[in-house]
């Protein structure tokens, strides 16, 4: 199979791989519900070929997430194991402590702090910045913080960006991510730490999770990464040195994409290779 194919279900390919490392948000649900199909097609891949992580850019440690994936119904036999950008991100929080932190994001991301004994301060008194989003993603845009943003850069504020995705879609509205706010503080000259897609640190986390899946005395897996975001999970894929399938038009970021050629040109522009393209994860 040539890359950036399309196809229409997982099980076409599903043997040539030994696990997955799947997306959450706009591939398993979009923040209200579960997306059509999503869930069976996880669980006959567990059943049939190997396990599966889900690798996700919430800003909140992976101990959260379980609940969050029950309350949509997705059945717990669909996944072994959780990463996300929480969980890399508070190593790099650490890094900083106990240095004053000025935070920008809303309280619901409260639980990526627990036990760190951040102390968050005025950004004249801070010595770095947190940013978990916007503090109203949907209300708010990147441009209500330009100003804040440059001064911090003004003053060399090395900035921890716990989201790296630019935007989400939220059950059918697109909700602004920390991401935003850390392109444009990076056009200011400021310095970003990221830990989540499509950076190293958050792939090495997965693929710790993928082999604590397995047996100990099994060949390195063939890892198929699932994800809807070109810059985050298509990216991290290609420089993650596995496989990707892009999925388009399910609620997702690419959500209403029909257009095939329009999205294979997208993938070419931005110097990207999927091994395949589906539209919705499905077996």
């Amino acid at each position: 199979m040539t890359a950036n194919t399309y196809i229409d279900g997982l099980g076409e390919i599903a043997s040539a791989y030994d696990a997955l490392i799947c997306d959450a948000w706009g591939v398993i649900h979009n923040g209200k519900r579960l997306l059509p199909g999503a869930g069976e097609a996880m669980v006959r891949f567990r059943k049939t070929r190997g396990p599966i992580v889900i690798l996700t850019n919430a800003p909140k440690p992976s101990s959260v997430i379980p609940a969050q994936l029950d309350r949509l119904g997705l059945p717990r036999e669909a996944w072994d194991g959780i990463v996300t950008s929480g969980d890399s991100t508070r190593a790099e929080i650490e890094h900083f402590l106990p240095a004053p932190a000025y935070r920008i994001g809303p309280a619901f991301d409260d639980p990526l702090f627990e036990g760190l004994g951040v102390e968050f301060a005025p950004l004249d008194d801070a010595s770095f910045i947190i940013c978990t989003g916007l503090n109203d993603g949907f209300e708010e845009t990147p441009e209500h913080y330009r100003d804040r943003l440059r001064e911090a850069a003004s003053r060399n504020l090395p900035m921890v960006c716990a989201n790296p995705d630019i935007q989400v879609n939220w059950g059918g509205r697109l909700m602004w991510c920390a991401g935003a706010l850390a392109e444009i503080y990076e056009s200011y000259g400021g310095v970003v730490a990221y830990g989540g897609k499509p950076f190293a640190p958050i792939y090495r986390l997965a693929r710790a999770a993928v082999d604590r899946a397995r047996p100990a005395d099994a060949p390195a897996p063939r890892i198929l990464a699932v994800g809807d975001g070109l810059k985050t999970d298509i990216l991290g894929a290609n420089k993650a040195g596995v496989d990707a399938l892009l999925i388009v038009g399910a609620g997702g970021l690419h959500e209403g994409a029909t257009d095939r050629n329009a999205v294979i040109d997208k993938l070419a522009d931005e110097g990207l290779r999927a091994a395949a393209i589906m539209e919705g994860l499905k077996w």
